[in-house]
């Protein structure tokens, strides 16, 4: 099998997508369909270890963004993308070990969850990238399955308690379709910031908006979780808010992002692609500007 680097590279570790299977082959990984059933029990393992426990978060939203493939596969005719839950992949881009520099690369149609390793402790866990379609939940593999949901209501209930002048401080100019630093997009984040400074909520919003920020973080699991949480706290000071469309996030381009020194969010709403209903769907981003692929440069 393919895709178990010796060496770590950050060359391979940007190999990472959105698209389904059949859409971006240079995906690093091996097909979760080439495991036989004790060897997809390992790779589960060893997600569950690095990913968060919590329902609707972490591992749980990988399984339910599987279940989404297994769907989209029973009513779309584009089945040369490759819809299906076998269809997710995991590397590890260099050697896992308590010494030396190396990735955990879980990535498919919707998904990518990067987590850098050097000398055994986590030092990048972006870029992270959440995607689903149907939404905002849908009944796949004996489940109601809602991932995403939570990021969507925690930033309306945060932009809506905005006042109307701080929602006009935060409103951001144009329309955008989609997220600036998805996959293929590094350098896409602007070096300006844009909106409303946090230091301008009050308390209540700031911990709605430290409410929001923890459905990105809280992916990994709970003791990595909580540094960079305090990290992204501490710098609250120098972070803008920013949205545009309405405040509920439930029509089509509606886009809403948090920018701070280190920390990029984005979550935006297009139109249904895979699914042949109308509707839209969320394409979104956890990114730490210093720290993406765990801070390295090649």
């Amino acid at each position: 099998m393919s895709y178990f680097k010796n060496e770590y590279s950050v060359e391979d570790a940007k190999k990472w997508s959105n698209l389904p299977a059949g859409a971006f082959p240079s995906r690093p990984g091996v097909f979760l369909g080439e495991f036989d059933v004790e060897q997809r029990g390992v790779v589960k393992a060893i997600l569950m270890e690095a990913a968060s426990l919590t329902e609707n978060e972490g591992f749980d939203e990988i399984v339910q963004t599987l279940n989404a493939d297994d769907y989209i596969g029973t009513v779309s005719d584009d089945y040369k993308a490759g819809y299906s839950s076998f269809n997710g992949k995991i590397a590890f881009i260099g050697t896992p070990s308590t010494t030396d520099l190396w990735q955990l690369y879980y990535g498919g149609h919707h998904f990518a969850f990067s987590n850098t390793y050097n000398e055994g402790q986590l030092v990048g866990a972006t870029p992270s990238f959440r995607g689903i379609e149907p939404f905002p939940a849908f009944e796949m593999n004996g489940r109601t399955n809602k991932p995403l949901l939570q990021e969507r209501d925690t930033f309306a209930t945060l932009l809506n308690a905005l006042t109307s002048s701080q929602q006009s401080k935060a409103r951001l100019e144009g329309t955008y379709r989609d997220i600036l630093a998805g996959p293929q997009a590094d350098d896409a984040i602007p070096s300006t910031q844009e909106g409303l400074a946090v230091s301008e909520l009050d308390d209540r919003q700031q911990a709605l908006l430290l409410d929001a920020i923890r459905t990105y973080v809280g992916d990994i699991n709970d003791a990595d979780a909580q540094r960079f949480m305090a990290k992204y706290t501490a710098e609250l000071d120098q972070t803008v808010l920013g949205f545009s469309g309405t405040a509920d996030l439930n029509s089509e381009d509606d886009y809403v992002r948090v920018h701070g020194p280190s920390l990029w969010i984005e979550f935006s709403l297009q139109s249904n692609k895979s699914t042949n209903t109308v509707g839209n769907h969320p394409h979104s981003v956890w990114r730490d500007i210093t720290l993406d692929y765990g801070g390295q440069d090649q």
